[in-house]
């Protein structure tokens, strides 16, 4: 059975690279612009995991976390930004993101970070 990922990015060009890594890599792939459109699809229908952008208009990445683990506390998210700092990456981690990848995107890296996260094994990173 495919995989179904739910791909949060305000940025097409983000949205349509990580996608095209993703449906290449044999996953099926839905896109949202922003964390209310992606909340909203999630609940209709949840998907397997979540790829996340930090800061979108409407509600940041980091504030999304907590309302996807309301929605399901087991949500599997990998939080996607250009943001390098170390404690971005912490306040990921401690809000419940499975990983943190960062932009631009690296194809094997995010592959990887998504392959163990679809498997349900420990944090990344």
């Amino acid at each position: 059975m495919t995989k179904r990922i739910l791909l949060v990015d305000d940025s097409s060009l983000a949205r349509r690279t990580m996608r095209q890594m993703l449906e290449t890599a044999g996953y099926q792939v839905e896109e949202a612009i922003d964390a209310v459109q992606a909340l909203e699809r999630y609940y209709l229908h949840p998907h397997d995991l979540v790829i996340l952008d930090n800061v979108m208009d409407k509600m940041f990445g980091l504030e999304a976390i907590a309302k996807f683990k309301d929605l399901n506390p087991e949500v599997r998210i990998i939080m996607a930004t250009a943001d390098i700092q170390s404690s971005t990456k912490e306040q990921a981690m401690a809000a419940g993101a499975y990983a943190l990848v960062n932009k631009p995107i690296n194809r094997e890296q995010l592959l990887l970070f998504v392959h163990e996260a679809l498997k349900g094994e420990g944090a990344c990173n």
